[in-house]
């Protein structure tokens, strides 16, 4: 049973930094396709990042030149790098990983933007 674990949260100020981590339970990258969604305060949950097939990164315009996704498949773990955090950015964050009917999700990691 694959296993998703977000790590890296916490409270931080506009402007700041904060790099996400996720780590899966066995190596998956080379199967699944992976990503990192958010749950706004009142939201739905929304895509934020991903992994195309091809190992190119796509990312929502909201999060677009502020964010960087990437992996480490030695250590089976994905990150999610923020930059220019901004208070609208707080959220719940989750790491997702698919291959055909699996669909893993991690329990998330809270984000809180605010001076």
């Amino acid at each position: 049973q694959v296993r998703l674990v977000e790590s890296g949260g916490g409270l931080v100020q506009p402007g700041g930094s904060l790099r996400l981590s996720c780590a899966a339970s066995e190596s998956i990258f080379s199967t699944y396709a992976m990503a990192w969604y958010r749950q706004g305060p009142g939201k739905q949950r929304e895509w934020i990042a991903r992994f195309t097939s091809s190992g190119s990164t796509v990312y929502a315009d909201s999060v677009k030149g502020r964010f960087t996704i990437s992996r480490d498949s030695a250590k089976n773990t994905m990150y999610l790098q923020m930059n220019s955090l901004k208070p609208e950015d707080t959220a719940v964050y989750y790491c997702n990983g698919r291959w055909g009917v699996n669909d893993k999700w991690g329990p998330g990691t809270q984000v809180t933007v605010s001076a």
